[in-house]
């Protein structure tokens, strides 16, 4: 094992726990990550090695890798992440809860000698940019070298972070195993992972446990873990939000520019948001993130957000030149693909990539595949790792220590028949209520039940590390922390209506730059909206369709309020609401009200 100088801190409480757990995990060897660039080569090689990376074709994909999970290990598994907080109800319905004491037992016990022929990686790392007041440092102590290179290309990894830690700052430990020792001579397995898994979060004490997964979300513990989950419980504490949202910058023709933050479920076009390619003459975008938004109220009054990560973690299938094509550009260099599929030629596929397969592929499962083949060749979860700087868009202010001034707030849903494409809340409260109503139909091919809803409120049911309710009631609450003129304008889109025929009425990608102009002119006040049951519209005539074959009868549609439907809304609202009982906000539950006397009238 190597010596404690080795890899010693200058900060006594870090070196004091990676003790405690050198001690339960029992690893062969200990390794403090410098986060060099060497160093990401050096572990990258040796996955290579092993056989669990294989690198893509140099001229077409320098500096890439493809590699397989395991089949039981693909994707977040919601039903083993825990939020043990001190008592049940500040976890609320919507979290699964376990006692702290219990499961700090039970995670004894799993942890225990679980790295035992393994290297114990330390990775420091900074959620945020360095300097800024809004950024936050955790420590990650992980046996996957696979978490460890993509933590280099996800977050601000190694050194730095620690001389920002010093010796006395705050930070955030982050437990990770894969649950998998090896014993003296045992072969290791490419994806080592356990059939038992746990991801667990004690808010309380600021601390993550991930157990048996070598996955996403569930290993690389600086995304969803910290980023939302423990730090959306630090943000109510500390008066600031952590939220599952992208950022977007947006310059006008004259050169004013704009920043929004914006927040969908999945299947909602979040990160094509992200990186859209306006269609309109003049309009520019820039992408501050693509994922998470840390806010808070800066000395002038104004919303300031950072994107916590530097890197995106993006879903492959579906992602093509014609969806994304800023997509398609960062990820040609220096890319971890995991669990698509890999060419004859060393090069990658998956489903939506191009309108057909090549003839024959290696499956994410590492069996030949070939056309005609029923099962997918990629998993429908599969991923890319890349550097959030790649993106020919990205934004010279995801670096800056401040943040971004955030003008609009964003919320979507996919509803094939209710919702407008766009709509505008009447204030701060209202938007918060259009937060918290924030709903998807589940499609056919999916669930095999047309329309059924998923509510996913603020896009944060899997991610809110408290209870939701409460979690509405903070929301409210930041909206008294600056005057009315200040507050973000709060919008609701919709790109997913259809028509009698049962096709799009808004050809969407692209051309959402289109309703991103309106919004924009809605927050510099030069244009009307028009007060309805349900929030502000667009005059159709505001909205820019020039050069587009978009009929006025496809306008009208597009932002019909039909009663009938808004009054079964209503009523699956206040089904939905009741849930959250005594922790619900009365002054939401007086919107709802409002809202069903607005549509019955």
């Amino acid at each position: 094992m190597d010596s404690k100088a080795a890899w010693r801190t200058k900060h006594n409480r870090l070196n004091l726990w990676i003790e405690e757990m050198v001690k339960l995990c029992e690893p062969k060897d200990i390794y403090l990550c410098s986060g060099s660039e060497q160093e990401y080569h050096k572990i990258c090689d040796e996955l290579v090695e092993k056989g669990v990376f294989v690198p893509l074709r140099q001229d077409k994909r320098p500096g890439c890798f493809w590699c397989a999970s395991d089949p039981a290990d693909v994707a977040r598994v919601e039903d083993r992440t825990f939020i043990c907080s001190a008592k049940q109800e500040d976890a609320g319905p919507t979290n699964n809860w376990k006692d702290p004491k219990e499961m700090h037992q039970l995670l004894g016990k799993v942890f225990k000698g679980c790295m035992q022929g393994r290297t114990m990686y330390i990775v420091p790392f900074s959620m945020g940019p360095y300097g800024s007041k809004l950024s936050v440092i955790g420590v990650q102590l992980t046996d996957s070298p696979y978490v460890v290179v993509n933590m280099y290309i996800m977050t601000r990894m190694g050194k730095r972070a620690l001389e920002v830690l010093g010796s006395e700052g705050e930070f955030i430990p982050c437990m990770h195993s894969v649950g998998a020792p090896l014993s003296v001579g045992q072969k290791d397995s490419t994806w080592p992972c356990a059939e038992e898994k746990y991801i667990v979060h004690f808010p309380e004490e600021r601390s993550i446990w991930s157990y048996g997964s070598g996955y996403g979300g569930n290993a690389l513990l600086g995304k969803k873990c910290l980023a939302l989950r423990i730090a959306s419980v630090k943000g109510l504490d500390e008066g600031w939000l952590a939220e599952h949202m992208l950022i977007v910058g947006i310059t006008n023709p004259q050169g004013k520019k704009k920043y929004f933050a914006a927040a969908f479920p999945s299947a909602c076009g979040k990160t094509n948001l992200a990186m859209l390619t306006p269609t309109i003459p003049g309009w520019k975008i820039e992408c501050v993130g693509d994922d998470i938004a840390w806010m808070r109220f800066g000395e002038d009054g104004r919303l300031y957000a950072i994107n916590p990560e530097n890197g995106f973690f993006g879903v492959a299938p579906g992602t093509s030149v014609q969806s994304n094509p800023n997509a398609m550009e960062t990820i040609k260099k220096n890319t971890i693909y995991t669990n698509v599929a890999l060419t004859e030629d060393k090069d990658v596929w998956w489903e939506g990539m191009t309108p057909s397969p090549p003839e024959r592929l290696l499956s994410w499962k590492r069996v030949a595949w070939s056309k005609g083949v029923k099962e997918p060749a990629a998993h429908p979860n599969s991923r890319f790792t890349a550097p959030a700087k790649q993106c020919p868009i990205a934004s010279a202010s995801m670096d800056d220590p401040r943040g971004v001034p955030i003008e609009g707030i964003i919320f979507g849903g996919r509803r094939a028949t209710l919702a407008p494409l766009v709509c505008e809340s009447f204030d701060w409260e209202h938007g918060v209520f259009m937060g918290a109503c924030v709903s998807s139909e589940m499609t056919a091919a999916a669930k095999g039940v047309i329309g059924q809803l998923r509510h996913d409120p603020f896009a944060m049911l899997p991610f809110c590390g408290y209870n939701m309710g409460k979690y509405f009631g903070h929301w409210l609450e930041m909206g008294k922390k600056t005057s009315a003129a200040l507050l973000p304008k709060i919008f609701h889109v919709n790109w997913f209506r259809k028509g009698e025929e049962g096709k799009f009425l808004w050809p969407g990608y692209g051309e959402n730059s289109r309703v991103l102009k309106w919004m924009f002119a809605r927050i510099e006040g030069k244009v009307e909206a028009t007060k309805s049951a349900i929030g502000l519209l667009p005059k159709t005539s505001d909205i820019d369709v020039q050069g587009l074959s978009c009929s006025q009868e496809q306008l009208n549609a597009l932002f019909a309020i039909d009663q009938g439907a808004w009054m079964q809304e209503v009523k699956e609202l206040k089904r939905y609401f009741s849930m959250f009982s005594a922790t619900m906000p009365s002054p939401l539950k007086k919107q709802l009200e409002d809202l069903e006397q607005r549509v019955q009238t």
